[in-house]
């Protein structure tokens, strides 16, 4: 074999070895590109992932402050209610108490205190309101008796309106039937005649 055909067939050699080279860079290379976009596509996946994860805690967070906040409410509103009803459980056993202390009154007030046969019995009556009224006054039950005071539509029923020098205009002159409070709630209205003031001079 000539030196000159030797050296053809090393070249053929060569060349096919560097054929083979670069076809092996370019398979790697494309492998490389395609993990590349794979790896970027599950980055993607996972981070969309994370995303709906994220936005669920936030939700559940979301849900827990409204419960939290729920319950808080619930909590005030039966704590509010079992105050009223500690305060105005006796309403109604008061309001049958009433016309009882409005008959005492109304024995104090029609009897002859001078009468020495119906002073016992006076006092008896007097002694037996006072710790009537004292005993349900612990209970919150408090007297309106507006005497002189300046009429007030909250607490009083004006039952007519007269003339008085004795008392300012739109106060009370009178008190027919006095009022009562429980815990500042109004059990009653009081029955007042309101002055007009000025009142009228009888004198010749």
């Amino acid at each position: 074999m000539s030196k000159e055909s030797h050296n053809a067939e090393q070249e053929q050699v060569e060349n096919v070895a560097a054929a083979q080279s670069n076809s092996t860079e370019q398979t790697a290379g494309a492998s490389a590109i395609d993990e590349l976009t794979q790896a970027n596509f599950r980055i993607e996946e996972l981070e969309k992932a994370l995303a709906e994860v994220q936005a669920k805690v936030l939700e559940q967070q979301d849900s827990v402050v409204r419960a939290a906040a729920e319950v808080d409410n619930i909590r005030r509103r039966a704590a509010l209610d079992v105050e009223k009803a500690h305060k105005f459980a006796l309403e109604k056993f008061v309001n049958e108490l009433l016309p009882v202390i409005d008959n005492m009154e109304r024995a104090l007030v029609g009897a002859d205190k001078a009468d020495e046969t119906m002073k016992a019995m006076f006092e008896g009556v007097e002694l037996t309101q006072k710790t009537l009224l004292a005993a349900v006054e612990k209970f919150g039950v408090k007297q309106v008796d507006p005497l002189g005071q300046p009429f007030n539509p909250e607490q009083h029923q004006a039952i007519g309106m007269q003339p008085s020098s004795e008392y300012p205009a739109n106060s009370v002159m009178l008190v027919m039937q006095k009022g009562y409070m429980l815990n500042e709630r109004l059990l009653r209205p009081a029955m007042v005649m309101v002055s007009q003031g000025g009142g009228v001079n009888t004198q010749a």
